[in-house]
């Protein structure tokens, strides 16, 4: 089973819509792993990005993690 994180940084303003981020680590061995590093990635995002524009845009992430099933050619 292989798991995919996908993460979003969105605004509470309206018209704003989410983006993805991007992570270094994109592919995981199970939902527990995925789910652990998609928090603690949008806590360290929080703890290193500037203050007011947080503020200025209300920002906030959102993620989810995704079973991708392997086919084989």
């Amino acid at each position: 089973m292989k798991i995919i994180l996908i993460m979003f940084l969105c605004s509470y303003i309206e018209g704003n819509a989410c983006k993805v981020i991007e992570t270094p680590i994109v592919e995981f061995k199970d939902f527990h792993s995925c789910s652990i590093h998609g928090y603690e990635y949008s806590a360290n995002l929080f703890n290193n990005i500037n203050k007011d524009f947080v503020n200025q845009y209300k920002a906030y992430t959102k993620f989810t993690c995704q079973e991708i099933t392997e086919t084989t050619t």
